[in-house]
């Protein structure tokens, strides 16, 4: 099979090459997946650059998502058939031809969803799910206050805690960027490059849940922004990951701070939030409310042209190799 491979083991988005290697196989309990689209995440660039590596027993190939066909089935696997359109959470693999996975992260694609849509959802919706839903614990009337909104992940959460019922402050670093993320469904929508955060989100009237990619250089506005009784929820670093946090400050808001990953989780752990996705988020998905906007997509073979697209972050929403 096809596949993409980075020249040197880890460089620049320039250093990733076609290569070819063994068709995988599946194992008891896992499908293989003729891979039709592979989202490009965060996570894609950095352990390109050396700073991510693969989890023990994953594929050293690059892609955590994967929509297209089943068409090879493991031992002791019932629900999914030879043809059946799926997309999956994968811990590594996605940048190929073909992918094997466990069965249990893989959900079917709704009917009237294309590959390049389905390959968009897993990761943002998975990480969205566990962070913001389970971590967080989002109910209706609350409100949601998300850092890089237009991110792929943001444009998600946008959409999943609006289909929850809940209000969302959205931050994003241009006037056009925050524009689209009003237009995706954000209540209040403000640009980071033009703004006085702490203070436009205090007039908001704060946060009962903060989904925070940004790190170091927003920590005293998140601990400005919480409501008592607030949770804010770390996903990414991206200005450093050392913060200063006054703990009795958090102490008083009787506050909780939380953090996470997704693909370092057990394969049992991934395949519950596989069902609890399925059962609350796909409704959304299938009925129209949770679906991620594409950015762009590039052929497999210009997956260097998608990671440069995803660096400069000029992006809005979901950035897709098609296969």
């Amino acid at each position: 099979m096809r596949v993409i491979e980075i020249d040197g083991g880890r460089g620049p988005a320039e250093s990733l090459r076609m290569g070819a290697r063994p068709d995988p196989i599946a194992g008891p309990g896992e499908i293989r997946i003729r891979v039709r689209a592979a989202g490009v995440n965060r996570p894609d660039l950095l352990q390109r650059q050396g700073l991510y590596p693969p989890p023990p027993g994953a594929s050293d190939i690059l892609g955590l998502e994967v929509a297209g066909e089943v068409n090879q089935i493991g031992e002791g696997v019932v629900r999914w058939r030879v043809g059946d359109r799926v997309c999956a959470l994968l811990g590594g693999g996605g940048y190929a031809e073909l992918a094997v996975v466990d069965a249990r992260h893989a959900l079917p694609i709704p009917e009237a969803m294309d590959f390049v849509g389905a390959a968009a959802l897993p990761e943002a919706v998975f990480t969205v799910f566990a962070n913001v839903f389970e971590a967080g614990r989002l109910v209706p009337g609350e409100t949601l206050l998300i850092h890089g909104a237009t991110s792929g992940i943001g444009v998600t959460a946008i959409q999943m805690a609006k289909a929850h019922g809940a209000r969302v402050i959205a931050t994003s670093r241009s006037a056009a960027k925050a524009q689209s993320a009003l237009s995706i469904g954000a209540d209040i929508s403000l640009d980071a490059s033009a703004t006085d955060l702490s203070s436009a989100i205090a007039q908001a009237g704060g946060a009962d849940v903060i989904l925070d990619m940004v790190g170091a250089a927003y920590s005293g506005i998140n601990q400005a922004a919480l409501k008592p009784g607030g949770r804010w929820v770390v996903i990414g670093a991206q200005t450093g990951p050392l913060a200063e946090v006054d703990l009795l400050k958090l102490m008083m808001k009787q506050a909780v701070l939380t953090g996470s990953t997704l693909r370092r989780r057990s394969a049992d752990e991934k395949a519950r939030l596989a069902e609890a996705v399925e059962r609350t988020v796909w409704p959304w998905v299938a009925s129209g409310p949770v679906r991620p906007p594409i950015n762009a997509t590039f052929p497999l073979d210009q997956a260097a042209l998608a990671h440069l697209r995803l660096e400069a972050g000029e992006h809005v929403g979901k950035i897709v190799l098609t296969v």
